[in-house]
């Protein structure tokens, strides 16, 4: 499976919107390619799925500001390619509506097609399967793969990606409902948000990072076992540490001195949020060897902190806990 960095800074500017919303049929394609678009009685962006065309695509992107989104590039004459939006979708129900997922008919959507194909060129190459998958965040696109791929190697990549949307400050979440969904479709219950958590969530949109640390700690005292909630607490508390840092001297710091605790945290942080989980870990690790005493303990400390942002069950955490108990032990 073909997977990029998510570095939308490595992007920007990439795609070339120029040539959309100007001109086209008034309404856009019907039926599956066109459902939701201009003149529908949903916004572009409303919705678990979104079936984008050439008039609606700059309002979706615009979107992905505040929900990261998942899009897909299928083609009639590949059934199965639209048949791999529906398994996306439902992956992004799983999710909770953390992200949501953006179809385009590449033969109803030239322009699309257009304003993309420079970046898929320069990732894939010539594209020889569909669907075409991508990452969309706060407008930049970030490839991922092409053709169908196994659930369990596009949870890993959803994972990974929605780490950087955290630590870009992209909480947003979709309505759970279907946009455009076929007749006879089984509806879906739509699991209501925790009114503490949609507190968190809506401070984190507005940029009040103090509040939605306070409604995490109210969830987490009247539950404490609330995943979700020690979740979000650790990636509030993460996005607090690193928004103020200089990136470059914060990496001139941690290279010109190795052994201490507070330039190798902070370079630590900012490997995490620049979603290089595994760096992060064992940079930390390599530190808890090289240190005793309390510097140790700070060390681990903040070593535990990192694994409660990307969730205690995270195959790289599980990892990194066992080695961290023999640099200990």
């Amino acid at each position: 499976m073909t997977q990029q960095p998510f570095s939308a800074a490595a992007l920007r500017g990439a795609v070339d919107l120029s040539s959309l919303g100007k001109g086209g049929p008034s309404g856009g394609p019907q039926g599956a390619s066109g459902a939701g678009a201009a003149g529908g009685q949903e916004p572009p962006t409303s919705g678990l799925l979104v079936h984008a065309t050439d008039q609606n695509f700059t309002s979706v992107l615009n979107g992905t500001a505040t929900v990261p989104a998942v899009l897909v590039l299928w083609a009639d004459q590949m059934p199965e390619s639209r048949g791999y939006v529906d398994t996306l979708v439902s992956l992004a129900r799983s999710y909770e509506g953390r992200f949501r997922v953006v179809a385009v008919d590449l033969a109803a959507s030239p322009g699309i097609t257009q304003a993309l194909t420079p970046v898929l060129q320069q990732t894939f190459g010539q594209i020889s399967a569909l669907p075409v998958v991508m990452g969309l965040l706060s407008g930049q696109p970030m490839p991922f793969f092409l053709g169908a791929q196994p659930e369990e190697q596009v949870r890993q990549l959803l994972d990974k990606f929605l780490e950087a949307a955290v630590a870009n400050g992209v909480t947003g979440r979709a309505d759970l409902h279907v946009q455009g969904e076929e007749p006879g479709a089984p509806e879906q219950e739509e699991p209501e948000v925790p009114p503490l958590h949609q507190r968190a969530y809506d401070a984190i949109d507005a940029g009040d990072l103090d509040g939605a640390a306070a409604a995490f700690d109210q969830a987490l005292a009247e539950n404490p076992a609330d995943e979700e909630a020690r979740l979000g607490r650790a990636q509030v508390e993460l996005l607090r540490r690193t928004q103020a840092l200089d990136p470059q001297a914060v990496r001139e710091a941690a290279a010109e001195r190795p052994d201490d605790v507070d330039a190798q945290t902070r370079a630590a942080d900012l490997d995490l949020v620049g979603g290089h989980v595994e760096d992060a870990f064992t940079r930390l690790l390599d530190l808890v060897r090289r240190t005793a005493g309390e510097d140790r303990d700070r060390v681990r400390q903040h070593l535990l902190g990192l694994f409660d942002v990307i969730g205690q069950h995270d195959e790289r955490v599980v990892r990194a806990r066992r080695a961290l108990m023999s640099a200990l032990f």
